[in-house]
């Protein structure tokens, strides 16, 4: 039976698209299943004049696709509040610790509290630091602090608000959500590598030739514009979630599965990580920026983009690490917007046999591939094995062929969602799916290297048109290795 989980939740920006699209829903899907039931409640804040009424027919009508009972909905929609709070404003704290406190007793919560940010990420340090100021930490139950990206533009800028966050919560307490950590398939890399010795045996440079990491996005910026002529793709995708993934393909086993020595682990593979000079990362990593197709706008026409934006869409570079389990073996990454499709995969290339015995020269049998494990993360939940085998026509002859595993539609309609994973294990206090500040930092030094290279170039922009898998430099970083992508369009 599911443990219920007593806790008040406290969600700065209660009626932002984030709470409405993914919170709500989350929440719903734990009560669903008894994960909180009786023993929660839910705050909702922001500068909307909204009464508890119209709040928790907002609440409802958010999750209203999750169920067709309309009592349990209603049932659920009732431990939700509203206060109109801003966050500068520290007489609205008084306001919000008395209905904390109320509701505690009235739920008896035991004094347990998640403050939740949902909003703009310079807000996070001003409320961070009111919440304590203003005495709404518990005492005597726990105290967690959550947050969305961005976590800063930069090495700095994260700096300088984790030493704001850091002086009202300990690290332990503040939970630094990357949705990707709670994907089925992300989750699943710490099973197949730790938990099958077929491939921890060989997850090594001397096995293992390169890795390739592919997030692909088949529309453009929409209505993101704004925020993302002020990001790019290395900022909004490679930071946080490219580097989350390549940690724990690149990380040692940890001693425990729990949270400080997975963490450990993935801290100690991102301080080995090579952190480019100039002429290093100009030759390493390439960038992109889609032109115009069709109907469609090429991004420097999208509304809310300057006309000269050098701003990418598409980032593919090499990642090396200076360790003894990767020296020699690249990790391949790219992540782009209006590419061929959208999906997320990891590709795992082995090393071809040293001696092909069946490529003598009158046999006319074509050379051994590689073997490749591949782990797809989105949209189908799986993975699957390439493997050399003999083909059944006269004499002999190889070919690859794949031993694939894909969920079906019911298990992955089953499968909890990102946001409910990642909600459930706050509640837990469990971090292991959670960016530590250390990770954060490691990952900062390194994309802020590639920042300032590119700051001081101009590029030639646009360079892909869309429908494709990015500019035609992704395919000659690879190529200058004497490798290619694993996956490959119309493949």
């Amino acid at each position: 039976m599911p443990t219920e989980r007593r806790s008040l939740i406290m969600l700065f920006g209660g009626t932002g698209d984030l709470a409405i699209r993914k919170l709500y829903p989350a929440m719903f899907k734990l009560y669903q299943k008894g994960n909180i039931r009786d023993h929660f409640a839910v705050i909702g804040s922001s500068r909307y004049k909204v009464d508890d009424a119209k709040f928790r027919e907002m609440v409802e009508k958010s999750v209203a696709k999750e169920s067709s009972d309309k009592k349990l909905i209603a049932n659920f929609a009732s431990h939700f509040y509203f206060v109109t709070h801003d966050v500068t404003d520290l007489a609205h704290y008084a306001v919000l610790k008395s209905k904390i406190e109320e509701l505690d007793k009235k739920y008896e919560l035991q004094g347990n509290r998640v403050f939740y940010i949902s909003m703009a990420p310079n807000f996070f340090g001003t409320v961070a630091k009111n919440i304590k100021n203003q005495n709404l930490l518990s005492s005597d139950g726990f105290n967690r602090l959550v947050i969305e990206k961005p976590f800063g533009r930069d090495f700095e800028s994260a700096s300088e608000l984790n030493n704001e966050l850091s002086a009202a919560f300990d690290e332990n307490q503040i939970f630094r959500i990357d949705h990707y950590l709670g994907k089925e398939m992300i989750q699943n890399i710490e099973a197949i590598r730790f938990g099958n010795t077929i491939f921890e045996a060989l997850w090594n440079n001397r096995y293992i030739d390169n890795v390739q990491v592919t997030l692909a996005e088949k529309l453009g910026v929409e209505e993101r514009a704004g925020y993302y002529d002020n990001s790019g793709a290395l900022r909004d995708m490679v930071q946080n979630h490219i580097m989350q993934i390549v940690s724990l393909l690149a990380m040692e086993q940890p001693v425990a599965f729990k949270d400080t020595d997975i963490r450990a682990e993935k801290v100690k593979a991102l301080r080995s990580l090579r952190v480019y000079n100039v002429a290093e990362a100009s030759s390493n990593f390439v960038r992109g920026q889609y032109a115009a197709m069709g109907n469609g706008k090429e991004y420097r026409q999208e509304d809310g983009v300057p006309k000269d934006s050098n701003t990418e869409t598409f980032v593919a570079g090499k990642l090396m690490f200076d360790n003894y389990r990767w020296s020699g073996t690249p990790f391949y990454i790219r992540t782009g917007k209006k590419l061929a499709d959208k999906f997320t995969r990891v590709d795992v290339v082995f090393k071809k046999p040293l001696v092909d015995i069946f490529a003598f020269p009158q046999s006319g049998s074509a050379p051994l591939t590689a073997n490749v494990l591949t782990i797809f993360i989105e949209p189908n939940q799986g993975f699957s094995l390439t493997v050399n085998a003999k083909n059944s026509e006269q004499g002999f002859h190889t070919e690859p062929v794949s031993l694939k595993f894909l969920e079906d539609s019911k298990r992955t309609k089953e499968t909890p969602q990102p946001y409910e994973r990642l909600i459930h294990d706050v509640l837990k206090g469990d971090g292991t799916n959670f960016a530590s500040w250390p990770e954060v930092a490691s990952a900062w030094k390194f994309v802020d290297q590639i920042r300032r290279v590119w700051d001081i170039q101009q590029p030639i922009f646009p360079n892909y048109i869309p429908g494709s898998m990015g500019p035609v430099s992704a395919d000659e970083l690879l190529a200058r290795d004497h490798r290619e992508w694993v996956y490959k369009l119309n493949q």
